[in-house]
């Protein structure tokens, strides 16, 4: 199974020549747009590349945080005369393209475009490409998928200019489509029966060591031309994988019966109703699975040693994919942030299926007061004050989280008119406070799952708009149907909480008293 990948920290050594480590290179990327290439362009820059971004629609890179520094190029991939003007000028070309969901004619367009881009590279003056392929068997024998990656890497290995074509399997990283595939396989089913093909042996690969490699491949001497493979330390089965996937999310051991009666295109229909990976991305993957993928060598450690401390495990890669969900100063992908902190972390131009599971509740009411008097109601929830709705039911709410050891509503708050970092509120923790606009609360309750509760304020003509998303991660099939069992209560509980925090605001506005003791308290 192959897929594309995200940043690392490069270490590049080896043979040295004109394209000197030491060197700025001009870069061209294709792909930009999807998940290696958008996580590929920040790395070449801290490399100290320089990057042209090439892509059929440059709008879409507007809001990437790196836009500014890259030079952006429109051409499409299947124009000639486009595509050379796009490479001419560049050292390297990385080709990202390929197709995942292409119907049945994606072998003659993926053909087409590789014989297109290795004609163009050559006629540019491009001294190397590189390309990230799919990790496969030596067999004919392989899916229209995985033999497609192959031929793609084979015309640009033909194509007259230098060629570094990186064959990965498994990619673990966040936002990753086989990574993603697995991840929501494990979580959604703590029992299942699957195809045989669990029992094959992948080498997976974390992506910050497939960036790593492909920022390593620039610096290449000329006389390099080939295909690599390129795999982590660790050779498991889908199996294997899936069991200690549940181990690093601190999930039940998953019982996994393998049965002979599903086949590929079963299998891909069973991935699809189970998870929100598309059939059509599903079947290419579950494809690729039916054979055993385990590299035969290790050259590229020649070009691109290894880092002191070695490749990144699978249970380290899994625990880097989940760490963005894991603390409590760690942003999520519905974070304000569009930057990532690692290679493995999200961005917000994956899919909208890539990342986990994520529930939200998003309220918004326009406000008879300014923003300075809401955020002061903000700033007083919990506590003697309580949360503005239906006090039995947080009452009742905190009892139970007692029950269970939880901290409950009995910890209140320090001081009753202002929050800061860290602070408890009832049986909430205080994540973010940014003053005037954003007040962000971690569930510390008992729960299978995280969940926040996010309250923002913003300018709204003569008022404002306070906007109140309830957020919850689950945690296996437990935490789905916790989040689903509590639904029908959000418009009672959270909408009247909106309410209740906008009729106090408003009061205050009017009378300019301070406020009423308390109100609907808990």
């Amino acid at each position: 199974m192959s897929d594309t990948a995200e940043p690392a920290t490069p270490e590049v050594a080896g043979p040295t020549d004109d394209l000197a480590p030491q060197q700025c290179l001009v870069c061209a990327v294709t792909g930009v747009t999807g998940y290696v290439g958008g996580r590929l362009v920040p790395e070449l820059l801290a490399a100290g590349h320089r990057v042209r971004a090439i892509a059929r629609q440059p709008h879409r890179l507007r809001d990437r945080p790196w836009a500014g520094d890259v030079e952006i190029v429109e051409a499409d991939a299947g124009d000639l005369d486009a595509i050379r003007e796009g490479l001419r000028g560049a050292d390297v070309a990385y080709y990202l393209i390929h197709s995942m969901a292409g119907g049945k004619r994606f072998e003659q367009r993926d053909r087409r475009l590789a014989l297109t881009f290795a004609q163009a590279a050559r006629e540019a003056g491009v001294r190397r490409i590189v390309y990230l392929g799919g990790l496969h068997p030596d067999t004919d024998d392989l899916s229209p998928h995985m033999a497609s990656r192959r031929e793609v890497g084979e015309i640009l290995l033909a194509g007259g200019v230098p060629t570094t074509v990186l064959q990965a399997a498994v990619i673990l990283g966040s936002g990753s489509a086989s990574f993603e595939m697995m991840r929501y396989l494990t979580e959604r089913l703590p029992a299942m029966t699957t195809p045989r093909w669990v029992e094959n042996r992948i080498q997976p690969i974390a992506v910050r060591d497939v960036l790593r490699y492909l920022v390593g491949a620039a610096t290449m001497p000329p006389e390099v031309s080939r295909a690599f493979d390129i795999g982590g330390p660790d050779v498991l089965t889908y199996r294997e994988m899936m069991q200690r996937y549940a181990a690093a999310a601190g999930l039940r051991r998953r019982l996994i019966v393998p049965v002979g009666v599903l086949t590929p295109r079963l299998s891909s229909l069973w991935v699809s109703l189970v998870t929100p990976v598309p059939a059509s991305i599903a079947r290419p993957l579950v494809d690729s699975l039916i054979h055993e993928v385990v590299c035969r060598e290790h050259d590229i450690a020649r070009w691109v040693p290894d880092p002191a401390d070695g490749l990144v495990g699978f249970d380290r890669a899994v625990r880097l994919a989940l760490a963005r969900i894991a603390g409590a100063d760690v942003e999520t992908r519905w974070s304000s942030a569009s930057v990532p902190g690692a290679p493995s972390d999200p961005l917000p131009s994956d899919p909208d299926w890539a990342g986990g599971s994520l529930y939200r509740d998003d309220r918004a009411t326009h406000v008879d007061a300014p923003p300075d008097v809401v955020w002061r109601v903000l700033q007083e929830l919990g506590g003697e004050r309580g949360w503005y709705s239906w006090p039995l039911a947080w009452r009742m709410r905190g009892l139970i989280d007692r029950l269970v050891g939880g901290p409950g509503l009995r910890r209140g708050r320090r001081d009753p008119h202002r929050l800061w970092v860290a602070d408890a509120v009832d049986f909430w923790r205080v994540e973010e406070v940014q003053p005037g606009h954003l007040l962000r609360l971690r569930a510390e309750m008992r729960l299978p799952g995280l969940a926040w509760l996010e309250l923002e304020v913003t300018p709204d003509g003569d008022g404002s708009e306070l906007r109140q998303a309830a957020i919850f991660h689950p945690q296996g099939l437990g935490g789905h149907l916790y989040w689903w069992s509590v639904t029908p209560f959000h418009g009672v509980v959270f909408g009247s909480m909106q309410r209740g925090m906008a009729a106090e605001a408003e009061r205050r506005a009017a009378q300019g008293g301070p406020p009423q003791a308390p109100v609907q308290g808990s």
